[in-house]
């Protein structure tokens, strides 16, 4: 058995933007993920970030490369009025669960279990418009712990949040990552973040320029931005 959750080769992907013109985004990336840590994915925006997110859900499909995943994955957008479509709490978590056929006392067991890892149990009749911002996040994750996903995959989930719940929210899936064992990958721009993760990996202009320690990849980005400030 693989020791990777996620494992990334040479994978390359464009955006057909004329008969015979190509837009490059992604060039001959490859990352390696091993099972159960928390890592974090960074670069500038248009560096490739979320469309090699997407590739990884299954969201897009490259043109080249292998994406081989531990599934079950979830996947939580930087907007989540983009991905909560029911009412309220319980039943938007519910919602992912359908496809499995399970019994009612099954399903309602599945949510109750969900909303507990992320403190929301209180919650679940709430009506989803009186949730604060990172309140839906959590809702979003709890609809991937219900369906038992190995791997959770988050575009810029604190990008539309206040520092408070910003920092709420990676406390949160770091927590989870240690407690259930998931696999997180976080795609970000803030250097704090990177003080709750395992390992990173950074991107330029769509290829991997670096993985591994977050601390070197914290470095590397500082002294990027004060070279380019001199």
């Amino acid at each position: 058995m693989s020791q990777w959750a996620i494992d990334i080769q040479d994978l390359c992907f464009y955006w057909q933007t004329e008969p015979s013109t190509k837009l490059p985004i992604l060039d001959h990336c490859s990352i390696q993920i091993p099972k159960g840590e928390f890592w974090m994915l960074l670069g500038t925006n248009g560096s490739g970030k979320s469309t090699l997110l997407r590739t990884m859900a299954g969201l897009l499909q490259p043109q080249s490369g292998q994406v081989q995943i531990q599934p079950p994955v979830g996947f939580v957008f930087q907007n989540p009025d983009h991905q909560l479509v029911m009412p309220t709490v319980g039943a938007d978590v519910a919602f992912g669960l359908v496809e499995e056929k399970l019994s009612y006392a099954q399903v309602n067991a599945r949510v109750d279990e969900a909303l507990d890892a992320i403190n929301l149990l209180a919650l679940k009749r709430r009506p989803i418009y009186a949730l604060s911002g990172g309140q839906k996040q959590r809702v979003a994750i709890a609809g991937a712990i219900a369906r038992h996903c190995s791997v959770l995959l988050l575009d810029e989930p604190t990008a539309l949040l206040d520092p408070e719940s910003q920092f709420d929210l990676v406390t949160q899936v770091k927590t989870l990552v240690q407690q259930k064992g998931l696999t997180a990958l976080w795609v970000t721009h803030r250097l704090e973040e990177l003080s709750y993760c395992d390992g990173a990996v950074l991107l330029e202009k769509g290829k991997v320029v670096q993985t591994g320690d977050p601390s070197a990849i914290r470095a590397r980005l500082q002294q990027s931005w004060v070279t380019k400030s001199d």
